[in-house]
C-alpha cells in the first residue's frame, strides 16, 4: 500500500520531515552535482528534491503514483506533475535523462516491472537514482515517518534486484543517522550525527541510495504485455450506454 499523497506533504512540512530532507538533499548532492540541459523526471514523492535539483534542467516533471495521490507542483506556475501508474509510464522509449525515486520503490507492486518501465523511458546513458528505508536502520522500524511504510530494502538486495533490470548499480550513499523524533535537542544535532554515522555505523542509516546507469548490451527481451488496468467510467452522460473494454 502506498504512502498517502496528505501525509507525506505534512511529513515534509514537519520538524522531522524538513530535518530529513536536509540530510537526504545531502547525500543525494555528493552524488549528484547538478543536472544541466537534462531531463529529469521524479517518481514517487520527490517535491522536495526535485526542487533543488531543477534549476538548470532542460525540464523537470513530477509522476506521482495512482495509489498515492498526486498535487500540484511547483507552486507557483504551470503544473509539472502527473498522476500516473508506475507500470505504464505515459512517455516514449528513451525519453528522459535522470530519474530519481523517492518513497516509489518499497511501495511498488511488482518492483522488477517498476524497473523494467524506467529502463524503456531512460535514454542511452541515461541515469537513475533510489532512495529507499534501509532494512538494518531504525528509520524502517518505526511508523511514525513515511519511511517506516513499505518494504525496506538491504544494499545487496537493491544491487541484485538493478542487476536483474538491466541497470548497473554504481554510487551509494547514506542518510537519516540520527532518531526519527521530533525533539529539537536531536534535530539540532543532526549534522554531526550524519557525519559521525557515515564513518562508524553507515549499515544502519535510515535509508540507502543508490545511483545506477542503464545497461545497453544486454537487451530485454521483446514481449507484449497486456494492461493489467481495468478503466472503468465514473461519469457518462444520462442516457449513453457505458461498455466495458476487452470484457466481449
Amino acid at each position: 500500500m502506498y504512502a498517502d499523497i496528505v501525509d507525506l506533504r505534512e511529513f515534509y512540512l514537519s520538524p522531522v520531515g524538513r530535518t530529513a530532507e536536509q540530510s537526504i538533499t545531502m547525500a543525494l548532492s555528493a552524488i549528484w552535482q547538478g543536472v544541466p540541459d537534462e531531463r529529469l523526471m521524479g517518481l514517487g514523492y520527490a517535491l522536495p528534491y526535485l526542487d533543488r535539483f531543477k534549476a538548470g534542467t532542460e525540464r523537470t516533471f513530477a509522476f506521482m503514483p495512482a495509489g498515492q495521490g498526486a498535487v500540484n507542483w511547483p507552486v507557483p506556475g504551470l503544473s509539472a506533475a502527473a498522476l500516473v501508474f508506475d507500470e505504464e509510464l505515459p512517455l516514449p522509449d528513451a525519453a528522459i535523462d535522470r530519474v530519481l525515486m523517492v518513497h516509489s520503490l518499497e511501495f511498488a507492486e511488482s518492483p522488477r516491472e517498476t524497473l523494467k518501465e524506467l529502463w524503456r523511458v531512460l535514454a542511452p546513458g541515461g541515469r537513475l537514482v533510489i532512495v529507499v528505508p534501509n532494512r538494518r536502520g531504525l528509520w524502517a522500524r518505526l511508523d511514525n515517518t513515511p519511511f517506516g511504510t513499505g518494504r525496506p530494502y538491504s544494499r545487496s538486495q537493491l544491487i541484485a534486484l538493478l542487476r536483474e533490470t538491466n541497470f548497473t548499480p554504481g554510487a551509494m550513499s547514506e542518510a537519516l543517522f540520527f532518531p526519527p523524533a521530533a525533539r529539537r535537542s536531536l534535530l539540532g544535532m543532526w549534522q554531526g550525527m550524519e557525519t559521525i554515522g557515515r564513518k562508524l555505523w553507515p549499515a544502519f542509516s535510515g535509508v540507502v541510495i543508490i545511483e545506477a546507469h542503464k545497461r545497453l548490451y544486454q537487451g530485454l527481451p521483446v514481449a507484449v504485455r497486456a494492461s493489467r488496468r481495468v478503466f472503468v467510467p465514473v461519469l457518462a452522460p444520462q442516457g449513453v450506454p457505458t461498455t466495458r473494454v476487452g470484457m466481449d
